[in-house]
């Protein structure tokens, strides 16, 4: 297919978008507007070029610039760009159009030699699924006009599929430079707690429920972990074992998709994550990004958590910088009638415990701490994902 007959099908779909592009293809955003009819497409485009502002961009720093998740994360936030826009939409606006969060990061050709692979990663989020194209590029067989078309390319293919069309354009790829797909269709589910529709899923294996309200009061979860889990480790494991035994209560886990000043999770990282768990143990994925929000959603529980998530309860930074509001959120968490079973965690080559704290009282009283004695475990998430990339 020709290119101006893509970019005329694209703007014939009732598909709107917002479309974020770092590192290479920013000429896609020219090559959408060139074309009749772009205003139906294109809600927003950007470019957040420097570290600085891909980070604002995402709510913080990616752990890599080029990465499918930094792709991935990229579509998120454009996803929930497009949602805010469209609802500020004047009121005699046509009716809403499928919306779509389109990212691409990309390491090309440069004035300075790279030691590391030239690649693209675009990644486009709906409502229903997130899916994901990685191409590494034959390093030196093209110069960077050859490069940033072929991104350019790659973005426009994305966004013709995220508007259900069947056909791109050609990529002139060599047959040493495979695009992979990874494809993730959200379960109904998953998709309800992505709009705010429900309050939590409770998660079974593949089986997924969605709830608007916290759980049935004849059967709440008395112990929940809390996390990221990202990826699930030994150090995991073995707190939810001990915590189970010290409770005497079995333990069930809990991530947030939405984080403090980050996009949500996409349906690819929320996919990986569930699959960690054993058949068997429940996971619940929820939108509570504060642990006042959590408290509200299982009252009575106790939450299972490192010194290192304690202190931030107790820190103003995450109110705004008030005290009171500090106290107030305590307050509340306390009348959930909510407890913290906590363990201790090496933070600056100390392995820190309650008394390395300066808690409100209000706080201390509803901790428990595990003893040293009994449980000690030094590996970090954040580490296990550096080895992973080494």
């Amino acid at each position: 297919m020709e290119l101006n007959d893509l970019i005329r099908q694209i703007h014939d779909a009732p598909t709107q978008l917002v479309l974020a592009i770092t590192g290479g293809g920013s000429r896609a955003i020219g090559e959408l507007l060139e074309e009749p009819g772009g205003s139906r497409t294109l809600l927003e485009a950007v470019v957040p070029y420097s570290a600085a502002a891909l980070s604002r961009w995402l709510g913080a720093p990616p752990e890599h610039f080029c990465s499918a998740r930094s792709a991935r994360a990229m579509a998120m936030a454009a996803f929930w760009r497009a949602q805010q826009l469209s609802a500020d939409s004047p009121a005699e606006s046509p009716p809403a159009a499928p919306l779509v969060g389109v990212g691409s990061t990309a390491s090309l050709v440069s004035d300075r030699p790279k030691r590391g692979p030239h690649r693209i990663h675009v990644a486009y989020q709906t409502d229903a699924e997130t899916v994901t194209y990685s191409v590494e590029l034959v390093k030196g067989h093209r110069d960077r006009l050859g490069e940033e078309q072929i991104a350019a390319r790659l973005i426009l293919n994305a966004i013709a599929a995220a508007c259900g069309l069947l056909d791109g354009v050609p990529l002139d790829l060599l047959k040493e430079e495979p695009v992979t797909t990874v494809h993730t269709i959200a379960p109904p589910a998953w998709r309800e707690l992505l709009a705010g529709r429900v309050a939590l899923v409770r998660q079974s294996g593949t089986a997924a429920e969605a709830l608007t309200r916290r759980p049935s009061p004849l059967a709440p979860p008395a112990a929940i972990f809390p996390g990221a889990f990202n990826p699930l480790h030994d150090g995991h494991r073995q707190m939810a074992e001990l915590a189970g035994r010290l409770l005497g209560l079995p333990v069930e886990f809990e991530i947030s998709i939405e984080n403090v000043d980050k996009p949500p999770l996409d349906f690819t990282e929320m996919e990986q994550r569930a699959a960690q768990f054993a058949a068997g143990q429940t996971l619940w994925f929820t939108r509570a990004a504060t642990f006042e929000r959590k408290v509200a959603l299982f009252p009575g529980a106790t939450f299972i958590i490192g010194v290192d998530t304690l202190r931030r309860i107790a820190d103003p930074r995450y109110y705004g910088g008030s005290p009171a509001a500090t106290a107030a959120a305590i307050e509340r968490i306390a009348a959930s009638r909510c407890r913290f079973l906590v363990f201790g965690r090496t933070a600056d080559g100390q392995f820190q415990t309650l008394p390395h704290l300066n808690l409100p009282e209000s706080l201390a009283n509803l901790c428990r701490e595990v003893p040293r004695d009994q449980f000690r475990a030094d590996v970090s998430s954040t580490e296990l994902r550096r080895r992973a990339d080494d």
